[in-house]
């Protein structure tokens, strides 16, 4: 199975007590967007994700953990982080198919018409 493309959109370091260690100078908040790469295209999507890392006890920490003041300093980070907008870039093979495309359907477009007679 393909794993996920994710880049970082944003991070950003919280000053609320980590729910594991209690520390409260090593949590940060990434906030991370998906992009989708084959062998035609480049794509970003509108899907994001958020990870929560204390630094100080090396913990991921997942949102069943949050306290309410983390969930709210989440959600505003979350408003804060404006998404890139979404969009596909055609690599050099797509682009190469669809001009032979094209030039095939003109053939027979013009075959079919008799301009063209083999």
């Amino acid at each position: 199975m393909k794993q996920q493309q994710y880049f970082t959109l944003k991070e950003v370091q919280l000053n609320n007590n980590c729910p594991e260690c209690y520390s409260n100078e090593g949590l940060e908040l990434t906030f991370k967007q998906r992009f989708v790469e084959n062998a035609f295209y480049k794509a970003i999507t509108t899907d994001t994700i958020n990870e929560m890392h204390c630094k100080t006890c090396n913990t991921d920490i997942f949102p069943v953990r949050w306290t309410n003041d983390i969930e709210q300093v989440v959600a505003y980070q979350q408003r804060a982080a404006t998404p890139k907008p979404k969009s596909i870039k055609l690599k050099k093979l797509a682009w190469i198919l669809i001009i032979a495309d094209v030039i095939l359907l003109i053939v027979v477009i013009l075959f079919m018409t008799g301009i063209i007679s083999i």
